[in-house]
């Protein structure tokens, strides 16, 4: 437990506000690296309160033994640099994964100190020629020597040939031969048996034997269980009592009231359970493991030593891609790059099953330069992400499509109300180009003819530009407002006998109030469908038309979150609404003029009032610490806003959080924000143990 504790106090040491650098040397990135990150110290160290930061770390890095004392007094002076820059890089293959971060010292003797506050008790410094390192944990080693340290993280899984469903297929044909070959030949034909072998025999046993220890553990635990539940009933005769505890008049409660109670553990005491008949833990079992761990240890820490010496023994130079560096911001807080397509089909993906081609048209879909530039202002997070695909063909069949009409109705729709609104412009028709881009080369090799004959046959019978007229790629989704709706529910309550009894009860929740609108050029074709659904005996019972409108609604399914909904054409306009008032014009404020501006400039827009949604979620939240954590949160959290656009040779994304509170900046906002909710779930902690 310790340990895991001290890894994560590390990592938030490293992650999260400490600016790291290697001064005047670059530092060279692997090969087969799939993600890079640069963390501006020099802005981001004048952005850190370190009169909040230091005693929020303190506090959580307290030991949570009998001195409870935290493993180092002042996080600001711990021997690192701060005011520079910080370099990540994660690197993975089929039995290695590694994570990497780069800094730099200004003080070595202070930094010593405080790897020595927070290794395992009794771990010494390994020292090598060139440099030292230390292991503070199983798979967590800092090294360092002069102004340069190095932290690595590093897992291994032992590698697999294949996969498991090929493997089952590889059993299953050859049971399947094997079958066939025994019917077919001649029942007076023996083959001769082959002479019995000792040696195959024993590791056959052997084998079992693992198996069976494999379980051991898991049916000790399970023993012990079973073992103090037959000790209480010898002496209790029954099961503990439940004791009924109070209601708290802040939660929120079902109209239907009935008692919380809590079933009290059976009391742990030398008269009601002793330790007759109990089983030991497996020592042979429990050997095997620490072996394994062992040797695994062996093998990640002979990776972080090679790793080690091959940077201290270099010159330190390091050359970053170009395609890395493409759309990186100098003035940016934090800079990432991910290699999306090599963790797909590299990583995610790489063992499932060949049939299931997930590598296929996602591994291409993904293959591509993706970058993040984030950004802490005074008053919002800032967040601008570039989308690259790695083929140019492919690059322009994507920034095609969002390269689609505006359409101004449908931005009439948003209004400053509304707890939020995603409006999409795209080229529908270009969307079919792009998604042949996706599928051509997309499959197996043994079979690139007949996918690509299926593909010229696909764009012959689907006619696109009928399609793009139904619905050419403009639409709008609004969600208003969250309403309260009471309904009812079936729960189930027990007598003293475990007698089962269905209880009606009912609950308040929380529906969405929202319209749904795209475009068309083809109306005839969308008042043909809602007639059909209208005139068809087996919807008619559910739809009906009164009017310009069609209606949805089912009456024996009444506690459902959407009760009923309406259709109708108006205008080159399809609307689904659960509201005939949403579609009517609101009069909008200048704020939401300018989002409706913005709506009609970009291919995709959106904006999420957290506020207003907290609100709308209210009777969600029920016990006090819940509704505590609600209230602070109704209080603190801001508006999100995004616009996408094809832009550069690539798609990018700018999304904004403003926030709505007193702190410094942005970067303490989350910072205080997460303060407060710790207080409340401390606090919680001290409650209960009272």
């Amino acid at each position: 437990m310790k340990s895991l504790f001290l890894k994560t106090q590390i990592l938030f040491l490293f992650l999260f506000g400490f600016v790291l650098i290697f001064a005047q040397k670059s530092m060279q990135i692997p090969q087969n690296a799939v993600f890079y990150m640069e963390v501006n110290g020099k802005q981001l160290n004048q952005k850190v309160d370190w009169g909040k930061f230091n005693p929020f770390l303190k506090e959580i890095t307290k030991d949570k033994g009998k001195d409870k004392k935290a493993s180092w007094n002042d996080y600001s002076k711990t021997g690192i640099k701060y005011d520079a820059t910080q370099y990540h890089y994660a690197t993975m293959n089929d039995s290695v994964k590694s994570y990497n971060t780069h800094f730099t010292l200004e003080n070595p003797d202070k930094f010593q100190e405080f790897v020595n506050s927070v290794k395992k008790k009794g771990q010494e410094v390994t020292k090598k020629s060139n440099y030292s390192y230390i292991d503070i944990d199983n798979d967590v080693f800092v090294a360092w020597s002069g102004n340069r340290a190095v932290l690595s993280m590093i897992s291994y899984e032992k590698p697999h040939k294949g996969n498991w469903m090929d493997d089952l297929e590889a059993e299953d044909s050859a049971a399947m031969v094997t079958d066939t070959v025994a019917i077919a030949i001649d029942s007076a034909y023996v083959e001769d048996e082959k002479p019995f072998d000792y040696k195959e025999e024993i590791q056959y046993l052997k084998d079992d034997i693992k198996d069976l220890k494999e379980s051991i553990k898991d049916n000790n635990a399970e023993i012990l269980k079973l073992q103090k539940d037959i000790k209480y009933l010898e002496k209790h005769h029954q099961y503990p009592a439940e004791k009924k505890v109070p209601e708290t008049g802040e939660a929120v409660k079902d109209s239907t009231y009935t008692p919380n109670v809590e079933v009290l553990p059976p009391p742990i005491s030398q008269d009601d359970y002793y330790e007759e008949e109990s089983y030991e833990i497996d020592s042979s079992y429990q050997k095997e493991m620490d072996s394994l761990n062992i040797e695994k240890f062996k093998i990640v820490k002979k990776f972080a030593e090679d790793s080690f010496n091959q940077y201290f023994s270099s010159n330190k130079e390091f050359s970053v891609t170009k395609d890395m560096l493409s759309f990186r911001d100098a003035n940016a807080d934090v800079f990432i790059y991910a290699d999306y397509g090599r963790i797909i089909n590299e990583g995610i993906y790489k063992n499932l099953p060949a049939s299931f081609n997930f590598t296929g048209v996602l591994g291409k879909m993904y293959n591509s330069n993706t970058s993040y530039n984030l950004y802490f202002d005074k008053d919002k997070v800032r967040l601008v992400n570039n989308y690259q695909h790695k083929d140019s063909d492919m690059q322009k069949s994507i920034s095609d499509v969002y390269k689609g009409k505006k359409n101004k109705k449908l931005a009439a729709l948003i209004n400053d109300k509304s707890v939020g609104y995603y409006v999409m412009n795209v080229n529908g028709s270009k969307y079919f180009d792009m998604m042949y881009g996706l599928l051509k080369n997309s499959g197996e090799s043994e079979y690139q003819k007949e996918m690509e004959l299926m593909m010229e046959t696909m764009k012959i019978v689907l006619d696109e530009e009928a399609i793009t007229k139904i619905a050419p790629g403009n639409g709008i989704f609004v969600l208003n407002e969250l309403k309260s709706k009471n309904v009812e529910y079936t729960d189930y309550e027990y007598d003293e006998n475990y007698n089962e009894k269905e209880v009606k009860k009912t609950k308040d929740v929380m529906v969405p109030d929202f319209t749904f609108a795209f475009a068309t050029e083809n109306e005839n074709y969308w008042k043909r469908v809602f007639n059909v659904l209208t005139s068809n005996k087996a919807f008619a019972k559910k739809f009906s038309k009164n009017g310009e409108f069609y209606s949805f609604k089912d009456e024996k399914n009444k506690n459902s979150y959407v009760e009923q909904l309406f259709f109708t054409v108006k205008d080159g306009i399809v609307y689904v609404t659960t509201s005939k008032d949403n579609i009517n014009s609101n009069t909008q404020s200048e704020i939401s003029k300018q989002w409706m501006k913005d709506s009609s400039k970009y291919p995709l827009s959106g904006r999420l009032n957290i506020q207003k949604l907290l609100i709308g979620l209210d009777k969600e939240f029920k016990s006090k610490s819940e509704r505590k954590a609600l209230d602070l949160l109704r209080k603190n959290v801001g508006e999100v806003y995004f616009k996408t656009e094809a832009k550069g040779g690539s798609i990018e994304t700018e999304m904004n959080y403003n926030i709505k509170n007193s702190s410094e900046n942005s970067l303490m906002y989350f910072f205080d924000l997460f303060d407060e909710i710790y207080k409340i779930s401390e606090s919680e902690k001290s409650t209960h143990t009272l």
